[in-house]
């Protein structure tokens, strides 16, 4: 029953050197295509300052140094600024600094009951793997069960409330269960509070339900900003089963996949009522350098309603009450899998298919209603906003909340920093610096400053960066000698 339709407007790379226009070949080359110098490569970290306005960004991201890797964390430095061996004077390979493009680990509480074994487990394996601070750890005590009552669920926030910082922006639930608090989901209480406004009316569950404010905003601090944590499960039927989650979203941070987006509009039309947004989307990537997404329509019974065997999924977005033959695909790490059904945030298990089924087959992420929302588009993702804040840089949590207009009744399953497309691959050879990143908005106005030391003076080396779409856009620098360069949105 759609009513209405989001069309967002999702506006290569031009480029010149500060102070004059005239040339582009011998001062600054713009490409959509990677860099194949391997003389000095690696990632670049990011600045605590934000890509698009926002009123808080919290804490810069950790930074380590490396003068020459071809891979390398997403948010460690390209360089060391000084080499004491160096006594010739001559320049060394530069540090970049990115905008700030998500929430990082040390703005992510993991809440943990410790009456549940798996939650003990998955939290102690979460901590070590994204290398969570210690102090970042709430642990509460609760019998586990599948639904929290209200009053229960608001004592245990007045302790997570008393217990976390102000810098923290997002939580990492370590508990499958309870995913429910009376009629919202416990993401969505975590959230939002605990509220009625957030659930289908009593007696007719079909009906509308408030937004939550965060959708498809430009934040990169939802608590700062919005006054709200997104939440996500890590949620398993083993503790084992999560590990693997985990492990596959570390392993997708910066990893830049060039897999393939299957968006389905099957036979059933009830369930299919994204299909103009999983369109719009397909026709809005379709570009150079843009994501390779298939847009498969069914809805004449011509064919299946499912794909299978595909070697390079990384998007997964379809409508059915349970999908087949999921485990024959191959997921990439930092993969989003969902199914527009009423029951599918039910979890571990569901009568219908589970989002977890997504997780066990080799997703990284995935969302579902556990109370019947009726066919609401709004209260699904929505690929044009999701498809954007991921490739942006964006963690798996942003995206996909962000992506979620009314999420109340919402689920939300996976490794909440999930990163494929964070930070940038940083190249210099014979003085010629170039970045290559994701993280450019369409339309938005960059440039590229100089400086000698980290804090500062700044000097414009490279002006009037911008790209008209979407692409991992290539920032070329000559003559690039000076110790540290940072990128920047223009005011």
């Amino acid at each position: 029953m759609i009513r209405r339709h989001l069309a967002l407007l999702l506006l290569p790379l031009t480029a010149c050197p500060a102070g004059d226009d005239a040339s582009t070949e011998s001062s600054a080359s713009t490409s959509t295509s990677a860099s194949t110098s391997t003389s000095a490569s690696t990632t670049s970290p990011e600045s605590s300052s934000s890509d698009e306005p926002t009123s808080g960004a919290t804490t810069p991201d950790p930074t380590t140094t490396s003068s020459a890797s071809t891979t390398a964390d997403p948010q460690t430095t390209s360089s060391s600024t000084t080499d004491p061996d160096d006594t010739t004077g001559d320049p060394v390979m530069p540090t970049v600094i990115l905008p700030r493009a998500s929430i990082i680990a040390e703005e992510l509480a993991v809440l943990v009951n410790d009456q549940d074994p798996q939650s003990l487990a998955v939290a102690d394996y979460y901590q070590k793997a994204r290398q969570i601070p210690p102090g970042n750890i709430i642990t509460l005590s609760f019998p586990p069960a599948n639904t929290l009552s209200a009053a229960d669920f608001t004592a245990l926030k007045a302790e997570i409330d008393a217990a976390i910082d102000p810098q923290i922006q997002a939580f990492a639930v370590s508990w499958t269960n309870p995913h429910r608090v009376d009629c919202q989901s416990l993401v969505s209480a975590l959230a939002l509070g605990v509220d009625k406004k957030f659930c289908s009316g009593q007696g007719n569950p079909c009906s509308m339900t408030a937004p939550s404010g965060y959708y498809d905003s430009p934040s990169f601090a939802p608590f700062t900003d919005h006054g709200l944590r997104p939440a996500m499960h890590l949620a398993g039927v083993s503790a084992e089963e999560v590990f693997k989650v985990i492990d596959r979203g570390v392993a997708a941070d910066g990893t830049f996949p060039a897999g393939t987006g299957y968006f389905m509009r099957t036979t059933d039309p009830d369930r299919s009522v994204r299909w103009p947004q999983l369109s719009q989307s397909q026709s809005d990537w379709a570009h150079d350098g843009g994501l390779q997404l298939e847009y498969i329509d069914n809805s004449a019974k011509m064919a299946v309603d499912f794909i299978t065997g595909k070697p390079d999924v990384l998007f997964y977005l379809t409508g059915l009450a349970a999908v087949p033959e999921i485990a024959s695909n191959t997921y990439l790490p930092g993969a989003v899998a969902d199914h527009l059904t009423s029951y599918g945030g039910q979890i571990p298990d569901s009568g219908q298919m589970s989002i977890v089924r997504w997780l066990e087959a080799g997703a990284t992420a995935s969302y579902g209603t556990a109370f019947e929302p009726c066919n609401y588009p709004w209260k699904f993702p929505n690929s044009l906003a999701l498809l954007p804040h991921y490739f942006r840089g964006e963690t798996v949590i942003e995206a996909y909340w962000k992506s979620v207009d009314w999420p109340g009744e919402g689920v939300f399953v996976g490794e909440p920093l999930a990163r494929p497309w964070g930070g940038a691959v940083v190249s210099w050879e014979d003085l010629l610096l170039t970045i290559e990143t994701t993280q450019l908005v369409p339309g938005k106005l960059y440039a590229l400053e100089s400086a000698q030391a980290a804090d500062g003076p700044w000097t414009t080396a490279l002006a009037d960066i911008t790209i008209p779409q979407h692409i991992r856009a290539k920032i070329s620098l000559p003559d690039a000698t000076a110790p540290f360069y940072r990128l920047i949105a223009a005011p």
